[in-house]
């Protein structure tokens, strides 16, 4: 399998923990932003990554969309299965990751990049880095007003998770599911954002254990040592 990806980006994270989650070999093909539609758009008919190519006679060609390349991992492998036997539980977490992806991953972005132009540009003071990050922007109309709509909607969201993960080592239910990983994924650019890297140190306690679940590297600002990870049974 060859998952075309962006080497930053918190979607195609998403999908690369499922693909660990799974333990599924595969190759990674990093895309240069704006030059990806080039390869991209002829595969999908978009202009979105993730995308992954099975490269399996019988499998599709390709797969757009980390939703769509995790329900396609549940078919393809079932076990680990990242689906809930409860069925009732499964569509709370199939619900819990619609939002994630819809609302908070996009406000995630906006509260991300607004940091990396300014405070944050220390992180990769490059030419090529700041030239992305205006690009990123400008294309997702990232200003100060829309910061501040994301920088609430981020407030909502860690009240709700925090909630859900005080009850609980899991979003829903008693097994790591889709949601587990998408708020895992979603929510990593976080960590290099010192307010939110120290104020919700249980955040970043759950990001670091699913990714050691799902075998896959810490995201920047979360290396080994950072944060104190307890156990999990």
């Amino acid at each position: 399998m060859l998952l075309l990806q962006f080497s930053t980006s918190h979607y195609c994270r998403k999908a690369r923990l499922g693909l660990g989650y799974k333990q599924i070999n595969y190759n990674i093909e990093n895309l240069t932003p704006g030059l990806h539609v080039l390869r991209v758009k002829p595969l999908t008919g978009l202009q979105t990554l993730p995308v992954l190519l099975p490269q399996i006679e019988g499998q599709p060609n390709a797969i757009a969309d980390s939703t769509q390349i995790l329900k396609f991992l549940e078919t393809y492998q079932q076990e680990p299965s990242l689906f809930l036997p409860d069925h009732q539980q499964q569509t709370e977490a199939l619900m819990l990751e619609d939002w994630l992806d819809e609302s908070i991953g996009t406000a995630t972005r906006f509260v991300y990049y607004q940091y990396r132009a300014g405070e944050g540009k220390q992180i990769d003071p490059s030419l090529s880095s700041q030239m992305v990050i205006s690009v990123v922007r400008q294309q997702y109309g990232i200003n100060n007003a829309s910061v501040k709509l994301a920088t609430s909607r981020l407030a909502i969201a860690l009240e709700e998770l925090s909630i859900r993960w005080q009850k609980n080592d899991y979003l829903v239910g008693n097994k790591l599911s889709v949601a587990d990983i998408a708020a895992a994924a979603l929510l990593s650019p976080l960590a290099l954002i010192p307010q939110y890297h120290q104020g919700y140190p249980w955040l970043f306690e759950h990001i670091v254990q699913i990714h050691q679940l799902c075998h896959e590297p810490l995201p920047p600002g979360l290396s080994e040592g950072e944060v104190e990870v307890g156990s999990r049974e």
